[in-house]
């Protein structure tokens, strides 16, 4: 990185200017650059955006929060200016395909200034959520040049709308591509990539180089220009291992910390830290879209957090609801976003000054895009993952991949507020159920852990984490009754029954007094004795013969069944749970003989 002066303050520029590139950037560019308050470039756009615009193929590996969109918006809009004929409504010039809607929609954005420097250009935002006939129609009413969205969408459209030429395609871009794999757009990706021409120029970019993303390298990418920047860090201290860490995934504004405590003591401890950085803009990471949702309910309940604003943010909401609650985090000045990794990736939310991990990501390479949230352009920012105490091993873990964490001790002045949560639970039926649903999708998440050999389920303590949870009761799981984990510590609540635990929302309560009471009479119904039914002399003398199809029909029913019968006691025999004597005996072979 090459060193700063007066003339650039932030640390995270270099002192090349967007005018100093080479070959030159135009005009039109230029100023849009100016207008949107940038002067020097990140270390990834000086390597990047002059390749592209040479029409070389990129594979870039940079460090989350680098400023990576510009480094390929700038050489997309640079590329397609030097077409030689303006675009038809329907023809296809540039493509940017990246994993998430919100992701999608903060290019698209980010692209629209120097888009707009194009004539008779037009781009489309192509994501889910809405539908895609609403696309289509707007394709084919006003065309569209550059497609911006997610593979699924894109797709979708590539299969269903013909009028579409992609035969002089100019660029496609891949945003995210270690994301993009992993979330299973391979087989999308491989598809688009098919249709579309050969002679083209493309951009991998990425936080982290995967085999996986090798491997889409070297089928969508010619020759491509490996481009590495990473960041540098403090050293811890001034031991021969910390020298190792001099290049980190992370930037050294960016201050880390790990805070180790009991599954119970979990819940206290996080409000504990949301009350001293009250001021602050915080994301918090949950592991499941359930877990977003309990605590979503659960913390603006307390009084230790009246007044705080508390938004929710997952994958599962509908799709106006995640634009309008990631639009309401991004207009504060200070606030909190319970979220989980939707939020992990590429979004450029102005402000955030620290993120909380309260469960690791299920991905350790997510880790490093979530943290990557604050700490931007050269911005200070801080993060602190809660572990417990059999997770100790992820700090060294996390070390040895170029990420340090230092140790912050559990407070001792911490409010148990797990009698505040039951009490919350106690009042309204919904905190409850949201509750235990938390709590069974964050045991079945953790099992999905890339790196169980450090994170086993096994250890899990299951009654000290469901008062970390606040849960009125442990709910019964499958996982319990085949691999019985600890129980110890969980008191159950004693003062209240249960079922009589009403929704302080009337309509649902009224809906479930009605199923209680539908539930209720057959159940009565069952128990009533069952008279039969009179029958008249004559009804009882009439015996119809059967017909010999239906004569037939019966045999083979009784035949199947007792071969089913022979089946399961040849079963029983092998594995020794009766002996041949016996077999013989229940099969009536012992008759026989």
């Amino acid at each position: 990185m090459a060193t700063t002066d007066s003339h650039n303050p932030n640390r995270a520029l270099t002192n090349t200017r967007f005018s100093d590139l080479e070959p030159p950037l135009s005009e039109p560019i230029l100023q849009a650059l100016t207008q949107s308050g940038f002067d020097f470039c990140t270390p990834v756009q000086t390597a990047t955006i002059p390749l592209l615009c040479r029409f070389k193929d990129v594979s870039v590996d940079a460090a989350t929060g680098s400023g990576k969109t510009l480094a390929f918006v700038v050489p997309l809009v640079e590329i397609l200016r030097r077409s030689s004929t303006a675009p038809k409504p329907q023809q296809v010039m540039g493509i940017i395909i990246s994993p998430t809607r919100e992701l999608s929609s903060q290019i698209y954005h980010v692209a629209q200034p120097f888009i707009s420097t194009l004539p008779n250009v037009k781009s489309m935002l192509l994501v889910g959520g809405a539908e895609v006939k609403s696309d289509m129609r707007k394709i084919e009413e006003g065309g569209a040049n550059i497609l911006i969205g997610t593979p699924g969408r894109l797709y979708d459209i590539m299969e269903r709308m013909d009028i579409l030429d992609f035969r002089n395609l100019e660029i496609l871009i891949l945003d995210e591509a270690d994301r993009l794999l992993d979330m299973g757009f391979q087989n999308q990706i491989t598809s688009i990539i098919s249709r579309l021409p050969k002679l083209r120029r493309t951009g991998l970019f990425s936080a982290t180089q995967t085999e996986a993303v090798e491997e889409l390298s070297k089928a969508g990418l010619r020759n491509p220009v490996r481009v590495e920047v990473r960041a540098e860090t403090k050293s811890l201290n001034n031991s021969p291992s910390s020298q190792q860490l001099a290049s980190s995934k992370t930037p050294s504004s960016l201050n880390i910390e790990y805070i180790e405590c009991e599954a119970d003591k979990k819940s206290s401890q996080l409000v504990d830290f949301l009350i001293e950085n009250k001021s602050k803009k915080t994301m918090i990471y949950f592991m499941t879209c359930a877990c977003v949702d309990y605590w979503g309910v659960v913390l603006p309940r307390l009084v230790a957090l009246k007044g705080f604003s508390l938004i929710s943010l997952h994958g599962q909401m509908k799709q106006n609801a995640r634009e309008k609650a990631l639009a309401l985090f991004t207009s504060l000045s200070s606030g909190i976003l319970l979220c989980t990794d939707v939020a992990a990736r590429g979004l450029d939310i102005p402000g955030v000054d620290c993120i909380v991990q309260y469960d690791p990501p299920q991905n350790p390479d997510v880790f490093v895009h979530r943290v990557g949230r604050t700490a931007r352009m050269g911005r200070q920012g801080s993060a602190i993952v809660f572990l417990l105490p059999n997770e100790e091993l992820y700090v060294e873990f996390l070390r040895i991949r170029r990420v340090p964490l230092e140790e912050r001790k559990c407070s001792d002045s911490a409010s148990d507020i797990v009698p505040l949560i039951r009490g919350v639970a106690k009042r309204d039926r919904d905190v409850m159920e949201k509750g235990k649903r938390a709590f069974v999708s964050y045991i079945r998440a953790y099992k999905e852990h890339r790196c169980n050999y450090i994170l086993s389920w096994k250890e899990l303590e299951l009654g000290k984490l469901g008062m970390g949870f606040g849960l009125l009761e442990l709910p019964s799981i499958s996982e319990v009754k085949r691999h019985p984990l600890s129980t110890e510590g969980f008191t159950p609540v004693e003062d209240i029954n249960l079922d009589d635990i009403k929704f302080k929302d009337k309509s649902r309560e009224k809906q479930r007094k009605k199923k209680l009471q539908a539930k209720k009479a057959v159940q009565q119904q069952e128990q009533k004795p069952r008279k039969p039914k009179p029958t008249s002399n004559a009804a009882a003398t009439v015996v119809r013969k059967k017909t010999a199809k239906q004569r037939r029909t019966a045999n083979s029913i009784d035949d199947e069944e007792e071969m089913m019968r022979e089946y399961r006691l040849l079963k029983k025999l092998k594995r020794g749970s009766i002996d041949e004597s016996e077999f013989d005996k229940l099969t009536g072979i012992e008759e026989l003989l």
